[in-house]
């Protein structure tokens, strides 16, 4: 065998070789991605019927619920930052990540039912916020704007905040955007009920809070 062949020999095994550990690297990716969405999809389960039992416990005793109520408040924060993990490995086209985005959607609307519920019944006085996006292209500010109420609900841990892409396709947050009159000038924020667009600064968003509000939630140190 000449010098030649054996060199080409040599560089075709080794270009197999490679081919092989990148497809295996990628296979890996793929299944540790759809094994991390099926443990979101378990896990939102759980919490949705979380939820439906909170509210049969609230029919009951609604204050004695209150307490409660703020469990899955971290939960839905973790699920919420895997979620959008997700979303931007696999895209927002992806029908899985589709079908968990309206799961995740209705777990907040029910998670925020809840909150409006124990407002009203036990005199409780919630700090929320409804955040509007869209990754359609159609918003240069949305990244922006949500990284700046991931901060706000760290530093904050009694801020409830709940976003939703506004162009998702489900019947429920269609109802809540008709509800709530939120315009698709996007980004859009209901806090505590009152309407705002746009986004500009973390210090120009803090002013969209009531006076002393956030201060009320509680700083981390």
């Amino acid at each position: 065998m000449s010098l030649v062949t054996r060199n080409a020999l040599i560089a075709l095994g080794i270009t197999i070789v490679l081919a092989g550990t990148i497809a295996y690297a990628i296979n890996y990716l793929n299944r540790a991605r759809i094994n991390d969405l099926s443990t979101i999809e378990n896990q939102l389960s759980i919490d949705t019927l979380s939820l439906e039992t909170q509210f049969s416990l609230l029919e009951e005793a609604p204050c004695d619920s209150a307490a409660s109520s703020t469990t899955l408040t971290g939960e839905l924060a973790d699920l919420g930052s895997r979620l959008s993990y997700a979303e931007d490995q696999l895209g927002s086209g992806n029908s899985q990540v589709v079908r968990l985005k309206e799961q995740y959607s209705l777990l907040e609307i029910r998670d925020y039912l809840i909150t409006k519920q124990l407002a009203a019944a036990c005199g409780t006085k919630p700090v929320t916020v409804l955040y509007f996006y869209s990754n359609a292209g159609d918003c240069s500010s949305c990244d922006k704007a949500g990284y700046a109420l991931s901060y706000l609900r760290n530093t904050y841990p009694a801020l409830r905040v709940y976003s939703f892409d506004y162009n998702l396709d489900l019947g429920a947050l269609k109802t809540l955007i008709t509800l709530l009159r939120v315009r698709d000038s996007l980004p859009a924020f209901v806090v505590n009920g009152k309407q705002s667009y746009g986004f500009t600064s973390l210090s120009d968003l803090e002013k969209k809070f009531p006076k002393g509000a956030l201060a009320s939630t509680t700083a981390t140190n």
